[in-house]
């Protein structure tokens, strides 16, 4: 079972620590090239406090974004500010986020996020904790795939093999770090390629942040993963 609660204060906790190692940057830093291509640092902390807001209005039964341009376009006009409202845009939105969170709710409801995409209520939080943490180590300021907690990684890892799943252009695939394993691709029954290393490396592939160097192959050549 997911247990929303808990998630929401494992929100709280990565936010807490992205706004510490984000506030040891300086105007200039906010500017320069995260690890995201095309992105700045500032389109990483402006996509951040966009994002809080668009759960807020999935929580609340309304369309998570306008529209994409729009979404763009709110990235791109925040992305230049200062870091110090930046920083004050990024804790205003996820305490919206919190309190939205907290109010009186059917957890177990569906919820529809971009795209279309459908998901229950109860998984919205683990949701922004996946963007908190990721986006986080994309800002490139210290904090890597090593660095994310131990559980984070462990459920992240089983949200994105079983995304994955069933997909056609994904070869049947197990997955292992040496004490836990996973399947993926298109037929997760019939493996034919079996890819192990580190939570770290293991995630960093499947999310897109890494090429999967670290990885070991079996019965096949890495996958090619489709974008998230």
């Amino acid at each position: 079972m997911i247990d929303h609660a808990h998630d929401l204060e494992s929100v709280r906790g990565a936010t807490e620590r992205l706004l510490t190692a984000a506030a040891r940057m300086d105007n200039a830093a906010v500017t320069q090239s995260s690890r995201l291509p095309g992105w700045t640092r500032g389109h990483v902390l402006a996509h951040l406090s966009r994002n809080a807001d668009a759960l807020v209005n999935v929580l609340r039964g309304r369309p998570m974004y306008s529209s994409a341009e729009a979404r763009d376009a709110d990235i791109e006009r925040d992305a230049p500010r200062a870091l110090a409202v930046q920083l004050a845009d990024l804790r205003d939105s996820a305490a919206r986020f919190q309190e939205a969170g907290a109010e009186p709710a059917d957890w177990s409801r569906t919820v529809e996020l971009r795209n279309g995409v459908t998901d229950s209520a109860s998984r919205v939080p683990f949701r922004r904790w996946v963007e908190v943490e990721l986006h986080h180590v994309d800002l490139g300021i210290g904090y890597e795939l090593e660095d994310l907690p131990e559980e984070f990684t462990e459920r992240e890892i089983t949200f994105l093999a079983e995304r994955f799943s069933g997909h056609p252009e994904v070869p049947a695939t197990s997955l292992a770090d040496g004490t836990r394993a996973w399947s993926t691709g298109r037929d997760a029954n019939l493996p034919e390629v079996t890819v192990t290393g580190t939570p770290a490396a293991l995630l960093g592939w499947l999310a897109g942040r890494r090429e999967g160097s670290a990885l070991t192959v079996h019965g096949g050549t890495l996958p090619s993963l489709p974008p998230l």
